[in-house]
C-alpha cells in the first residue's frame, strides 16, 4: 500500500488497511512509509511491515526508484494499491513487476498502472478516494468506513512518562499541537500561550508537542511557566505524549489525527479548512471554529489571501478553554 505521506493522511489511510484485511483476511498488508511517517505504523493492528523509504518531493529520483523498486520485488507482492495519483508514485510498483497495481488514473499512468480506476474528482473526501481502491472496481461505497486506530501499549506508555519523569500519580494533562501545514491553519501562539496559562491554573499538566519548525512556537506558549515542550524530530514522542494525555488542542493538523485514532478526546481547531472534509474520521471532543460570518471560509489556502486571518484570530482562549473543560469532565470517573 502506497498512501500519501502527511501524518494526517497516513492515519486516515489505516481504513484502507482494514478494508483490506477484511476483504484478503489471509494475506499480508505492508505499507510504505518515510522516516518521518513509519513510527505511525507500529501502533497499527493488521500492518505487517513499513517499507521505510524516503524519495524525494520534487523531483523523479530515478536511481531511489529503481533502488525502492529492488526492495519491492524481493518481496514479492501481488497487489500494490497506488493513492497519490502522481506519476512518480507509480514508477516503483511498475519496475517492481508486482502483477496487479490498482490506482486512479492521473498523470497519464496507463502504462504503469493495470488496474484503472476513474471518477477521483467525483469523490469528495480523501478518505473516500483512498478507500475506494481497496473495493472490487464498480463497487458501491459504503456509508461509512471503517474507522482508523492506534493501539499504544500501556507498558510502553508507562516507560515515556518515566523516561520524562513523570509520575502515574500527576494531574491530568493536556497536549498542545500548535502546528499546522501552513500559516493560515495556525491558532495564534499567543491564543495558544494563554489558554496554557489557563490550564495550568486550574492544576493540570500542559505539554506542548511537534516537528522541529514548532521549537520556537512551543517556546513562546510555555514560557516561564510549569509547561513542558516535547517538540522535537522524533514523531513517536509526539504519538506517546497523546497516548499519555487526558485530552489534546490541536489545530487542523496531522497530529489532530493522531490523538483521534488513539482515542484522546481532542479538540481541533479549525479556520481555512472545512471539518468536513478534513477532520478526523473518528469523533472528536469538539470542533472549534470563529463564531462569525465570513465569506471566504472555507477557503483551504495555506495562507490567508485577504491577511486579516478572523478565521482563527477571533477564537478566543476562552471559547477553547471552555471546551476543552467539557472534553476532560466527560472523562472524569463518574
Amino acid at each position: 500500500m502506497i498512501p500519501y505521506m502527511w501524518i494526517g493522511d497516513f492515519v486516515r489511510c489505516y481504513s484502507v488497511v482494514k478494508l483490506l484485511r477484511q476483504r484478503f483476511p489471509n494475506r499480508p498488508v505492508d505499507v510504505l512509509a518515510t522516516r518521518l511517517c513509519a513510527p505511525l505504523a507500529d501502533y497499527m493492528p493488521g500492518v505487517r511491515e513499513a517499507i521505510v523509504f524516503d524519495l524525494p518531493r520534487s523531483r523523479l529520483a530515478l536511481r531511489q526508484q529503481a533502488a525502492l523498486a529492488k526492495l519491492l520485488r524481493k518481496r514479492g507482492y501481488g497487489i500494490a494499491l497506488v493513492m497519490p495519483r502522481t506519476w512518480k508514485s507509480a514508477l516503483a510498483p511498475f519496475l517492481a513487476g508486482i502483477p496487479q497495481r490498482t490506482g486512479f488514473v492521473g498523470e497519464v499512468r496507463f502504462g504503469l498502472l493495470n488496474d484503472w480506476r476513474w471518477g477521483e474528482r467525483k469523490l469528495p473526501r480523501m478518505v473516500d478516494r483512498c478507500a475506494a481502491l481497496a473495493l472490487p472496481r464498480d463497487t458501491a461505497l459504503p456509508a461509512e468506513w471503517p474507522l482508523p486506530e492506534l493501539h499504544v501499549a500501556s507498558a510502553e506508555i508507562a516507560a515515556w512518562r518515566q523516561r520524562n519523569g513523570i509520575s502515574g500519580e500527576q494531574s491530568a494533562a493536556v497536549v498542545l499541537a500548535p502546528g499546522a501545514v501552513g500559516p493560515a491553519k495556525r491558532w495564534p501562539a499567543s491564543a495558544y500561550a494563554a489558554l496554557a496559562r489557563q490550564l495550568l491554573s486550574g492544576g493540570l499538566a500542559v505539554w506542548v508537542i511537534g516537528g522541529p519548525a514548532e521549537k520556537s512556537i512551543a517556546q513562546a506558549i510555555v514560557g516561564d511557566t510549569a509547561a513542558r515542550d516535547f517538540t522535537g524530530t522524533d514523531l513517536r514522542e509526539a504519538i506517546l505524549a497523546l497516548a499519555a494525555a487526558t485530552a489534546a488542542v490541536s489545530n487542523d493538523s496531522g497530529l489532530l489525527h493522531v490523538a483521534a485514532a488513539l482515542g484522546t478526546p481532542a479538540i481541533g481547531i479549525f479556520g481555512p479548512t472545512s471539518p468536513w472534509h478534513w477532520a478526523p474520521l473518528n469523533p472528536i471532543a469538539a470542533t472549534i471554529q470563529a463564531d462569525i460570518e465570513l465569506a471566504c471560509r472555507p477557503c483551504h489556502k495555506p495562507v490567508c489571501r485577504l491577511r486579516h486571518h478572523r478565521c482563527m484570530v477571533d477564537i478566543s482562549p476562552e471559547q477553547v478553554f471552555a471546551a476543552t473543560c467539557r472534553a476532560l469532565a466527560a472523562t472524569a470517573p463518574a
